[in-house]
């Protein structure tokens, strides 16, 4: 079963040869996934750059460097997927692993709403950074990376699986569209944190930014990619890539793309596609926002109290009151247990 990406093109603009003129329609800014087409490539994709949304995000846990930049790539990964779907619903993305950060989960209900948390061991993080071992491969260790389409009610999840083995989630998200998607996919993203000054000082902001691309022809043997060893294929064809020259310029010119480029507020997206693609023509679509917007809400967690039994509820009193703190926005519910009486 494939999974239900779709690009949602609406309003449509085509970048002009002359710089001058990028700015005739609006940029989109921080915060706003940009779809896009490169039709002599037969390529889509998508580009973002997240900047206070995310700053929010990260700064409300105040997770350590290493912790945020693992987080802030699981953020871009999500927005760059979830806002993908045409139809009402979550896409999560969820790690599980035996590294010192085991488990990353990012949350994206359409059609703007983000939220995420990281879970980590502090000692064994402390460990790794005082070791120098702060690579992504390293805080994750072994476990996996699931990715989940979830349309609601009534219907049944999508979930794809992929292996977190020595890999970075750039490198499990492709291997993610080549098992189960079998679209040729190139996936990059950056983290960093940008410092500017103000009246009261240097100030430090996370902002990161990713740009997906996807070979689309309209001939099916134009985008064959073989399977890959541990599929369904002939394990001996072990081909990553389809051999067609639109997708080889296609990774030769985002393999162009500094780190810098996909953060700096002073390139955003459009700019940034104009680099790359201006000597093919590129149309970018209406953008899409997205938000720190948690789905938590007194109503719910209130629902779930009212399942519990009485002992249960006892249970779950402290100095007189039940606390629950939501895990991704860090906001405290507070309850009188009597309000939860149980014969």
């Amino acid at each position: 079963m494939a999974a239900p990406w779709s690009f949602v093109m609406l309003e449509t603009h085509t970048l002009a040869e002359h710089q001058p003129k990028l700015g005739e329609f609006g940029f989109a800014g921080d915060d706003h996934v940009v779809p896009y087409e490169v039709a002599p490539l037969d390529v889509r994709g998508r580009t973002v750059q997240l900047g206070s949304m995310l700053d929010a995000i990260l700064s409300r846990h105040d997770y350590p460097e290493p912790v945020a930049r693992l987080l802030a790539e699981a953020c871009v990964l999500t927005v760059l997927l979830g806002t993908s779907l045409k139809f009402e619903g979550k896409f999560i993305l969820q790690t599980r692993t035996d590294g010192p950060v085991d488990m990353l989960v990012a949350d994206f209900t359409t059609p703007h709403a983000l939220r995420a948390y990281a879970r980590f061991d502090a000692d064994r993080l402390q460990a790794a950074i005082a070791a120098g071992e702060t690579s992504q491969q390293k805080l994750l260790g072994t476990g996996v990376l699931a990715l989940t389409i979830d349309q609601g009610a009534h219907t049944q999840r999508y979930q794809g699986i992929v292996q977190l083995d020595g890999t970075s989630l750039e490198e499990a998200a492709r291997t993610y569209f080549r098992q189960s998607e079998q679209i040729p996919t190139e996936i990059r993203m950056s983290v960093a944190k940008l410092v500017t000054p103000g009246p009261g000082g240097a100030r430090e902001q996370w902002r990161a930014g990713g740009i997906l691309a996807q070979f689309l022809p309209q001939a099916p043997e134009r985008m064959h990619v073989p399977d890959i060893s541990g599929g369904d294929g002939d394990p001996r064809d072990v081909a990553h890539e389809p051999a067609d020259n639109s997708w080889r310029e296609l990774l030769a010119l985002l393999g162009t793309i500094e780190p810098t480029e996909l953060i700096d507020p002073t390139v955003g997206a459009e700019r940034l596609l104009y680099r790359l693609f201006h000597e093919h023509g590129v149309r970018v679509f209406r953008n899409v926002p997205v938000a720190d917007q948690c789905s938590c809400s007194r109503e719910k967690i209130r629902g779930i109290l009212e399942g519990f039994s009485a002992s249960e509820i006892k249970d779950s009193t402290e100095d007189g009151g039940i606390h629950v703190a939501c895990e991704f926005c860090s906001t405290q519910y507070d309850f009188d247990p009597a309000e939860f009486a149980a014969e």
